[in-house]
């Protein structure tokens, strides 16, 4: 496929190789703040709770988002203002959940459901400027500033930063409500739906600033005001926002690595889609489209489907060793399994296509849309419909 004059961003594969090199002091006080806090979780706020599985994991997670913060600078404010929002409210809370209801910085700001609830709010509100920057650019074209896109680019970070916040300090909550049962956040859908907006918000974030594509924020954010729908029901309509202990089955250090793998694949592969109908629309009339490149949009969808292909199949590996460890074998085939199963062939058969057989366009524009409907019966309707081992998940 030839791409002249298409932006797509260069390689300078030599300058990545020595990224050591490339290093700043702010990069390496990113590092020592993380790991300090990694050790400040461990002796003072975790105390005697964490078990050798849980030390690794956590030291694991640091190594994690060191890297993470080195290749996407953003991350190195995100991750520490994240971490300091959360740690005020755990101040705030002074060992008491009951406060939750009494001081007003927990109420209205830092109490992880009102942290959550601005992560709404902001999201919707990023969604309605991404769309009307859409729609400015398209009135004045010649207009290279799209004031409504960066605006609509802060909002998209204020409302990951209440989410992720919001996600650490229902970690702290769970260990006020029952100090011998608290748990990670990743332990039921209205939690892991959390973690997908955040996930999935960070990913387009990336993938917008590298590219340029902030205009793709309207597609992305419209499918992310969807998930906010379902939150706010699953809140008011279920009451799903309440703590809960783990049931037995979930009990495990398995499910801290398991379930966050799994929804970088669901987030990465929920963009796609998005990124699917905005290059459906770019190619209907190339001279025209007010969107990045088709090219381009298609370069972002095959980065992210990669990405989360890699992701998601790590999490398919974990849950087989989480089954062997749980139920004594490695597959059941049941159903939760088997969807599992024909997502990941769902976008094997993808990569496969766009990387061997060279497939471009439509096709895999209208692939990556389907995918999303294979890949949310997988997360959803198996939970809703179909019953079997996994069937601790449903609504």
């Amino acid at each position: 496929m030839k791409t002249d004059n298409i932006s797509l961003p260069e390689h300078d594969y030599l300058t990545e190789t020595r990224l050591l090199h490339r290093l700043t002091w702010r990069d390496w006080l990113f590092a020592v703040v993380i790991f300090a806090v990694a050790l400040y979780a461990q002796l003072v706020i975790a105390e005697h709770h964490m078990d050798g599985y849980e030390m690794a994991i956590l030291w694991g997670s640091a190594l994690g988002v060191v890297a993470l913060g080195w290749f996407f600078k953003p991350m190195q404010w995100f991750v520490p203002l994240s971490a300091a929002l959360a740690w005020l409210s755990m101040q705030a809370y002074g060992g008491d959940i009951a406060r939750a209801e009494q001081v007003f910085v927990l109420k209205y700001f830092l109490a992880s459901q009102s942290a959550i609830m601005w992560l709404c709010f902001f999201t919707v509100m990023a969604f309605v400027c991404f769309a009307a920057g859409l729609l400015q650019a398209k009135m004045r074209p010649v207009n290279p500033h799209h004031t409504l896109l960066g605006i609509a680019t802060g909002f998209a970070w204020t409302a990951s930063v209440f989410g992720f916040a919001g996600l650490l300090v229902r970690w702290h909550e769970s260990y006020l409500l029952r100090p011998d049962a608290g748990h990670i956040p990743v332990s039921n859908l209205y939690e892991v739906f959390i973690l997908f907006m955040v996930i999935t918000a960070l990913m387009y974030l990336y993938y917008a600033a590298r590219y340029q594509a902030a205009k793709l924020g309207a597609f992305v954010y419209g499918f992310m005001c969807l998930l906010v729908g379902f939150v706010l029901w699953y809140s008011f309509d279920r009451g799903a926002h309440q703590i809960q202990p783990l049931i037995p089955a979930l009990q495990s250090w398995w499910m801290k690595i398991h379930v966050p793998a799994n929804f970088i694949g669901y987030g990465a592969f929920c963009m796609a889609a998005a990124l699917g109908i905005a290059e459906l629309l770019a190619l209907r009339n190339p001279e025209k489209s007010i969107l990045p490149a088709a090219e381009v949009i298609d370069e972002i969808m095959y980065k992210a489907i990669a990405v989360g292909f890699l992701f998601f199949t790590i999490a398919t590996v974990l849950g087989a060793l989480w089954a062997a460890d749980a139920w004594g074998r490695y597959w059941s085939w049941d159903p939760k399994e088997t969807w599992a199963l024909i997502v990941w062939l769902n976008y094997a058969v993808w990569l496969h296509l766009r990387l061997v057989a060279g497939w471009r366009g439509k096709v895999l524009a209208w692939w990556a849309i389907i995918g999303f409907f294979i890949t949310a019966f997988a997360f959803l309707g198996v939970n809703m419909f179909l019953s079997g081992l996994h069937s601790y998940g449903t609504l």
